[in-house]
C-alpha cells in the first residue's frame, strides 16, 4: 500500500500537477460549505473526506517529493529516460578525452544543457538488490570530445527513491546552473538507490539486512568506472544524500575514505536507526554482545571517535527550524571535526523537508566542484 501511494504521487508529478495540491485544498474547502448548505451532511461528509485526502497529498508532497510551490513545479524538472542510448551514447561508451588538468574549451557540438538517463547498477559483488538509479550527465559530457568529470553520487532518504531527487530536488536544474557558469562543466551525478525499496531500511551497512555498504562502496563505483566517463581520480569522487541519505552519506565517506573523501550530510542523522538503539542492533545483527561491538564498529560517529581523517572534507547543512534531526547534524559535525576532518556546517530556513535539501545542495555546489578540481 505505502509503494502504491509513492508511486502513485510520483506519476502526478511527472504530470507536473503536484504543486497544484495546497490550491485544490482550497477549492474543495469551499465546496465542503456549498455541499453542507445543499446537499447537508452526507454529501460535506464525502467531500470533507476528500479534503483530509487532499491535505495528506501535500504533506507528502513536500516532505518526500518536495514541491513546496505550483511554480516549483513548473520549473526544470526532467524526464528520466529508460534508454540509455537516447543520449548519445553518453553512458556506456567509454572513450577517453579530455583530462580536468588541461584548459577546457567548450567545443561547438556541446548541448546548453545536460540530461539524465537511467540503469541498473547491479549488485555484483554485494548481492544487494537495488532498484534502477538516475544518472545526470552534464554538458560537457555530451561534447566531442568529451570531459572526464569528476563523479558525485547522491543518496535519498528513507521512504524514498531515486527520482526523488531528479523531481523534488530539480538536481537537474541546480546542476545546469552550475555548468552554465563554468563551460559546461559540472560533476557527472549518480543517484543510486541505498535503500532496496521505498519503506526498506538497511540503515547504509553490511548487516542481516542487506550488504547496502559494500553495494555503495564496491558495486556503484566498479560499474561507474566500466561504463561512465569519470575520472578515476578518488579526490573527485563525492557522496552525499539527505536525511537517511545524509547518514549513509557521512557513514560511507568514514568507513571507505579512500573512495569517497568528499561528502555532503544534508540533514543527517548522528547514527543509523531503525528505532531505538537496542531496535537497530538486533535488527542488523541479533542481540547479543557481538552484535553491538559490530554495531559500533560501522557507527560513523564511533569510528570518527577512534580514528583520524585528515585527507576526508564534509558539508554539513540542516534545517534551523528542524528540531528533530538539527541536533544530530550538529553533533556529527563537531565529531567528525575533532576527527581531523576539513568540514563545516550551515542552517537554512526550514524544517525536515525538501525546502532545505535542494537548496542544500545548490549552496554547496561551489564548495564540490573546488574540491572536485572544475573550480578554482
Amino acid at each position: 500500500m505505502f509503494q502504491w501511494m509513492h508511486d502513485a504521487l510520483l506519476g502526478v508529478v511527472h504530470l507536473r500537477i503536484t504543486g497544484a495540491v495546497p490550491s485544490v485544498v482550497t477549492v474543495v474547502a469551499i465546496l465542503t460549505v456549498v455541499g453542507w448548505v445543499v446537499f447537508r451532511r452526507r454529501s460535506a461528509a464525502v467531500l470533507a473526506g476528500f479534503l483530509v485526502i487532499a491535505a495528506a497529498a501535500a504533506q507528502w508532497n513536500t516532505l518526500v517529493l518536495g514541491y513546496p510551490t505550483t511554480a516549483a513545479v513548473l520549473g526544470h524538472p526532467p524526464v528520466v529516460d529508460a534508454d540509455l542510448d537516447d543520449v548519445e551514447s553518453a553512458v556506456d561508451n567509454v572513450v577517453r578525452g579530455w583530462p580536468l588538468e588541461d584548459q577546457w574549451t567548450p567545443p561547438k557540438s556541446m548541448p546548453p544543457v545536460g540530461d539524465v538517463v537511467e540503469a541498473d547498477i547491479p549488485g555484483t559483488v554485494s548481492g544487494f538488490r537495488a532498484r534502477p538509479a538516475s544518472i545526470y550527465v552534464p554538458p560537457a559530457y555530451l561534447a566531442e570530445p568529451r570531459a572526464d568529470l569528476p563523479v558525485l553520487v547522491l543518496l535519498t532518504g528513507q521512504p524514498g527513491h531515486v527520482t526523488d531527487w531528479i523531481q523534488g530536488g530539480h538536481l537537474a536544474r541546480t546542476m545546469d546552473t552550475f555548468a552554465a557558469a563554468h563551460d559546461g562543466l559540472a560533476p557527472v551525478v549518480v543517484v543510486a538507490d541505498g535503500l532496496g525499496d521505498t519503506d526498506a531500511n538497511p540503515m547504509c551497512m553490511d548487516s542481516n539486512l542487506g550488504n547496502a555498504f559494500t553495494y555503495l562502496s564496491v558495486d556503484v563505483p566498479s560499474w561507474m568506472k566500466e561504463h561512465l566517463q569519470v575520472s578515476t581520480d578518488a579526490s573527485r569522487w563525492a557522496i552525499g544524500g539527505y536525511s537517511y541519505g545524509g547518514t549513509c552519506a557521512l557513514q560511507t565517506a568514514v568507513l571507505a575514505p579512500t573512495v569517497y573523501p568528499t561528502f555532503l550530510d544534508i540533514s543527517g542523522e548522528d547514527e543509523p536507526r531503525r528505532g531505538t538503539r537496542a531496535d537497530s542492533i538486533a535488527s542488523a545483527f541479533g542481540d547479543d554482545d557481538e552484535s553491538v561491538r559490530r554495531f559500533d564498529s560501522v557507527a560513523p560517529l564511533t569510528v570518527l571517535g577512534q580514528r583520524r581523517f585528515d585527507g576526508s572534507a564534509g558539508a554539513f547543512v540542516v534545517g534551523a527550524q528542524d528540531e528533530e534531526f538539527r541536533p544530530q547534524t550538529a553533533r556529527a559535525f563537531d565529531v567528525a571535526e575533532r576527527s581531523g576532518m576539513d568540514v563545516h556546517y550551515s542552517e537554512l530556513p526550514g524544517g525536515h523537508s525538501m525546502d532545505v535539501w535542494a537548496p542544500a545542495l545548490e549552496q554547496e555546489m561551489d564548495w564540490l566542484g573546488a574540491r572536485m578540481g572544475l573550480v578554482d
